[in-house]
């Protein structure tokens, strides 16, 4: 009877540290004690009537009966309850009762930033205990905090709402860098990080035990786009906001200038307070702030590559940290309004929009070897792989583009480097088989951040691993012995690195790294209702999840060739790199000419090509037509090809990149860069020729020898005939028209002249 009265007692003074939440207390009490079948609501009103009758005196009234009424659930669960589960009952009515102050807030009219914080950290401040909100209940609340805090674009809330808790929204909030004067979002890419996360990784249900031990984020801060908005009315930069709208010649050439604005413009001290308190807490880490603006990895509109990133070192004393980090968000802020990213809105319909721009800052995945600073490798994976070689590949099972160091030589056409390409279905196979092959095709160069200079490298891999000692190389390297190229079999291996080559076999078969990556494209895709793209970095026996967006995926149709053509009407055979898709009725084709633009004596000429080819792109909006030129197109090596982004070729029907043997350019299975994305998502085929191939066709002649239009249309580019041809089909075939089939199943193409068929194609 003692024993009862004290925890009877000690259950009420826990609960009066409540007052708020007693009524739901006794709710959820009466409610467990039902359910456990210790008694029921009658009995109890029962023993408090009889509690309180005295003979030959009055009824109880009806406070005094629910006052008794309570008292017997209390000593009831504090004589039959375990602590933890009364502490569990406890808990869960605080947070109902905090949970219906949030949602009060976030469903207010005029929302208040700074309230519905305060309601939200109050709640994550409750213990979570083993009982939770209700779904039902939660979703609601999980709506309108997404839409306040991460993001308000519909098809990404209705998936984020069924993995994204109110708690994770709480984690977000303490990591959000705001100004009190605007509210703001942490944008589409951030989004896209914590939404893949939570998938993979579950708060509340039941996960895959190996992904929980293996994937990973980065620690990550987000600038919201509230800061951008305050930003750019605190230096009156309002009229950038119709820059969208000017032609592209004034967007070019205005943005040229923008820079000068932008760093004479300043941050409020309240934000530079923010800044600073930020780089205490991240310590000399470096850092990289990834663009992150509102329409940034949305459904069917990646963005890939359009907005600035910029690494830090962040190496020194607090105020050089802080002046490059400064300088840095204002570089991000101000590729909002470049061309690329304005032509691309334009090109999809979304100039009206208000875009505005987060920044994600996180620190740099990856480890500290001398001066240098990266991850072990890095890379793309997508759920869906467009390319194959082989029946063996299975294209639903995913790809990804591999590279040592950090990722950003994969998702970028680099000079004459590559990749390594694994399908996940089949990670060992490649097409290259001769160790010659292999080496050709293979990463010679590593992307590094140099933490003495603060600045981004690219250096051949050898050479770092000449002036560090790394550890992982086992999983990296193949070694060329007597024309036998092998992995190493132990770790170790003392490598002669002269004669080595990166093939990351021993990454594949020894690590987790395919089967994970395999794993989660898997999991993504199907929690995202389609195909995905991720960036990626592996380090330390972790999987960091960087980036997550939709993938735009050409339409896998079966393509059906032509039986028979006409040798006389066919201008090119091929049977590689082929991704799929049909064009008819092209009527005009840019041809640069690969020898001729090889035998260009400086990079000045060959940027002349460049910008020549754009404005022809330009003027051909509108105007079915293809372009063909030496592969490969958007490489930043202007010796490999011409040196293009989304911009200047977005109004072709075709791209192909022709690649002679002799004049050395190759074209690479792009696939996963985002120039490839680009031409994917603009709906463009590419067309691979090797014409030195056997097997393959392309009737150069023709595009030779056929009168050249370039000087008739543009008179001041008449100088670049030799180099650039203007070529109008109907004119020189009869009045038929070129078409290009390329079946990516059998892959196998062509392109052939034929009469105009109905409709475009």
């Amino acid at each position: 009877m003692r024993e009862d009265l004290l925890r009877t007692y000690r259950l009420f003074q826990r609960m009066m540290a409540y007052p708020d939440s007693l009524a739901t207390m006794r709710r959820l009490f009466l409610q467990a004690i039902v359910e456990q079948g210790n008694t029921d609501r009658e009995t109890l009103i029962k023993k408090a009537k009889a509690f309180l009758t005295v003979p030959g005196g009055d009824p109880p009234d009806e406070k005094q009966l629910i006052e008794i009424f309570n008292m017997f659930i209390d000593i009831t669960v504090a004589t039959t309850f375990p602590g933890k589960e009364i502490d569990n009952y406890i808990n869960f009515a605080r947070k109902q009762t905090q949970f219906f102050r949030l949602v009060s807030q976030v469903n207010k009219e005029e929302l208040t930033y700074g309230a519905i914080k305060r309601e939200l950290k109050a709640f994550c401040a409750i213990p979570e205990g083993e009982i939770l909100i209700s779904p039902n209940e939660a979703e609601g609340a999980r709506v309108g905090l997404i839409n306040q805090f991460i993001s308000n674009q519909l098809p990404f809330i209705g998936i984020a709402k069924h993995h994204i808790t109110v708690r994770d929204v709480g984690d977000i909030s303490d990591r959000i860098i705001r100004t009190r004067r605007r509210p703001g979002r942490i944008g589409g890419k951030a989004a896209g990080m914590v939404l893949a996360h939570r998938i993979l990784v579950p708060r509340f249900s039941k996960g895959d035990p190996e992904l929980e031990r293996h994937i990973r984020i980065p620690e990550s801060w987000y600038v919201n786009t509230g800061v951008f908005s305050d930003f750019i009315d605190r230096n009156e930069l309002f009229h950038f906001h119709s820059q969208k709208y000017k032609s592209r010649e004034m967007i070019e050439e205005e943005y040229k200038k923008i820079a000068d604005l932008f760093v004479n413009a300043s941050f409020s001290k309240e934000m530079l307070d923010k800044f600073r308190y930020l780089l205490e807490i991240t310590g000399e880490a470096p850092l990289v702030l990834r663009s992150s603006s509102l329409l940034e990895d949305n459904f069917g509109y990646a963005f890939s590559g359009k907005y600035d990133s910029v690494f830090l070192g962040n190496q020194g004393e607090m105020e050089t940290r802080l002046e490059a980090f400064i300088w840095g968000l204002k570089r991000v802020h101000m590729s909002t309004f470049g061309p690329a990213p304005i032509l691309y809105r334009k090109k999809n319909n979304l100039l009206d929009f208000n875009e505005q721009m987060s920044v994600l800052v996180q620190k740099v995945v990856g480890r500290r070897f001398g001066p240098y600073f990266f991850p072990f490798a890095a890379g793309v994976g997508f759920s869906f792989s467009a390319y194959s070689w082989t029946p063996r590949i299975n294209k639903e099972d995913g790809v990804m583009r591999l590279v040592m160091g950090l990722g950003t030589r994969a998702v970028d056409r680099i000079g004459a480097d590559y990749p390594r390409m694994i399908h996940l279905s089949a990670p060992m196979l490649r097409p290259e088989v001769t160790p010659d092959k292999i080496k050709k095709y293979s990463q010679k160069f590593m992307d590094v951040l140099n933490l003495e200079t603060g600045a981004l490298e690219s250096r051949h891999y050898r050479d770092i691993m000449t002036e560090i000692d790394h550890p992982d190389l086992f999983y990296a390297l193949s070694e060329d012995t007597e024309g036998h190229l092998a992995p190493p079999m132990f770790k170790s291996t003392q490598f002669a690195l002269n004669r080595t080559c990166i093939t990351f076999d021993n990454l594949i078969r020894k690590t987790p790294l395919p089967r994970l990556l395999k794993k989660s494209l898997a999991i993504l895709a199907k929690a995202y209702g389609g195909p995905v793209d991720v960036e990626f970095a592996w380090d330390g026996d972790h999987l960091y999840i960087v980036q997550c967006r939709t993938l735009s995926v050409a339409k896998d149709v079966a393509i059906v060739m032509p039986e028979e053509i006409d040798k006389d009407r066919l201008f090119f055979k091929n049977k590689r790199i082929i991704s799929g898709g049909a064009v008819h009725n092209i009527e005009y084709i840019v041809y640069v000419d690969p020898r001729a633009y090889a035998g260009l004596p400086t990079v000045e000429k060959k940027i002349e090509i460049s910008r020549a080819v754009s404005r022809i792109n330009q003027d051909l909006a509108g105007k079915r037509y293809a372009l063909f030129g030496p592969g490969r197109w958007g490489s930043n090596d202007i010796n490999l090809g011409v040196r293009a982004g989304y911009e200047d070729i977005n109004n072709a029907l075709v791209l192909g990149e022709v690649a002679f043997v002799e004049n050395g350019s190759t074209p690479e299975v792009s696939y996963g860069t985002h120039f490839f994305n680009d031409l994917v998502e603009s709906g463009i085929v590419h067309v691979a020729i090797f014409p030195d191939d056997p097997g393959s066709f392309f009737r150069e002649e023709f595009l030779l020898d056929s009168p050249n239009q370039l000087a008739g249309s543009h008179p001041d580019l008449s100088h670049l005939e030799p180099v650039i041809h203007l070529i109008h089909v109907p004119s020189c075939c009869n009045r038929m028209s070129l078409s290009v089939f390329q079946d990516s199943r059998n892959q196998t193409g062509a392109g052939f002249f034929e009469e105009r068929a109905t409709g475009d194609g």
